[in-house]
């Protein structure tokens, strides 16, 4: 059994006329809104946590995070029990192939919703296994021992260019015009110790704070909202959104 202590926060920035991020933890859906509680689930259960920043740059990005995960959410929970790694893994590649084809489609046929795109970050819980998928250039990060690790690798022009600065120029997403969209899938499992925390979050936090700034607030016990607040206090030019897992397995539940 797996013990998950969660908190998410989701605000509209400083500058941006509305939020197009949205965040959802097992089956919620939280835009403009917090939330904080924990569940826990079984070995052979599932849940997931997930951000999609629908991209600032083209229309309706509200539109293409809430369809993405409304989307998500309803397939997770209809893969089949027992799968493997790679089954897995075919599964959620199917997904990510159905709603960029689902999305760029809509936007040929509604013009209000041409080139709409989002990115993508999860953790998700299946079958005993933790697994991380990525679409762009939203976060997963581990803070473990006082000691902030990002996870995953920005799907930018920047990062592709081998430039540490962030890059607002996306080489993947879903949508967004985005023909060669693809998403990374990492299992996490082998990596995953007692009392660890996950976060994620979209590129609203992390332009504004760094990483040490992001470390001080979680090691100081701040939550998802605060992180938030950090950002919007900074600047707040993009919508944030946060989402943090606090893990405790099974082991330590029993003793």
């Amino acid at each position: 059994m797996i013990d998950i202590e969660i908190a998410a926060a989701s605000r509209c920035g400083c500058v941006r006329y509305q939020n197009e991020d949205m965040i959802l933890v097992g089956a919620q859906f939280i835009r403009d809104d917090d939330f904080t509680g924990h569940v826990s689930v079984e070995d052979d259960g599932r849940y997931l946590l997930a951000i999609a920043d629908g991209m600032g740059g083209h229309s309706s990005g509200d539109v293409a995070s809430s369809d993405t995960l409304h989307n998500l959410q309803f397939f997770f929970h209809d893969i089949p029990a027992g799968l493997d790694a790679g089954g897995f893994n075919e599964k959620l590649v199917d997904w990510h192939e159905s709603i960029n084809t689902f999305l760029m489609s809509k936007g040929r046929s509604e013009e209000q919703y041409q080139d709409m795109g989002t990115t993508l970050i999860g953790l998700a819980y299946y079958g005993g296994n933790f697994y991380s998928m990525q679409c762009g250039d939203s976060r997963l990060y581990r803070f473990r021992n006082g000691e902030l690790t990002q996870l995953t690798i920005d799907h930018s022009l920047n990062n592709l260019l081998g430039v540490e600065k962030h890059s607002c120029i996306l080489t993947n997403c879903i949508g967004g015009g985005c023909t060669t969209s693809y998403i990374d899938i990492v299992q996490l499992s082998a990596d995953v110790q007692d009392q660890d925390v996950y976060m994620m979050c979209s590129d609203g936090l992390t332009d504004m704070i760094d990483n040490e700034r992001i470390a001080s607030i979680l090691a100081e016990g701040g939550d998802a909202d605060a992180l938030c607040n950090a950002a919007i206090e900074a600047g707040g030019l993009d919508n944030v959104s946060v989402c943090i897992a606090r893990l405790t397995l099974q082991e330590a539940i029993q003793n």
